[in-house]
């Protein structure tokens, strides 16, 4: 692991190669798992005010599931999520074929909103965790995951430069800068230690 402006990271984040590819996962991130989408404590007041504008978009048994119980879910004590159709998919997900996407993500690129989506989503698969007064940054090695690996290892892309719009949209450019150049500087020493 190593440190970069008092957040501690996870040697996978820095090395790994990842890129997203919607055509070999189909979008299973926003349809499998134990809960929503982890939600900052003031991200429940942006989607209850996005609400109005995207519910056009939602599925009908989306919108069932808001009126019934909300957009978001405090899953554990102070720990909140979005909330979820029949236990799996996020209330905000539709379909493009086989491929589920974002409601939120496709009115901001629309630009019929501000906001891209929750913070996890925009980072996943990084996932930003506090233990105490500590963040840290570990990479979700997740099985679903696999073909943006494959593509990310296809392509030279590194996890921590496919992901930098919405590490910079956490913790700012200058973070940002600093955090690359860290990463860098890890895949150098881990290489230097295979050889």
């Amino acid at each position: 692991m190593f440190v970069v402006d008092d957040i501690l990271i996870s040697d996978e984040v820095a090395e790994a190669h990842f890129t997203c590819d919607l055509g070999g996962c189909l979008g299973a991130c926003c349809v499998q798992g134990e809960e929503g989408a982890p939600l900052l404590p003031e991200e429940r007041g942006i989607l209850q005010n996005l609400l109005p504008i995207i519910e056009p978009r939602l599925r009908p048994e989306a919108r069932a599931v808001i009126q019934r119980e909300g957009v978001w879910e405090e899953v554990v004590p102070d720990r909140y999520a979005t909330t979820c159709v029949d236990g799996s998919e996020c209330v905000f997900v539709y379909y493009e074929g086989p491929i589920a996407k974002c409601t939120i993500q496709k009115a901001y690129q629309e630009g019929e909103v501000d906001w891209p989506k929750p913070v996890s989503c925009h980072l996943y698969p990084i996932r930003a965790r506090r233990y105490g007064t500590q963040e840290v940054l570990n990479y979700e090695k997740w099985e679903i995951c696999a073909p943006g690996r494959n593509c990310g290892k296809k392509t030279g892309i590194y996890l921590s430069d496919y992901l930098a719009d919405p590490l910079v949209r956490k913790y700012g450019d200058i973070w940002y800068q600093h955090f690359k150049q860290a990463a860098e500087m890890r895949r150098l020493e881990l290489a230097q230690k295979t050889l």
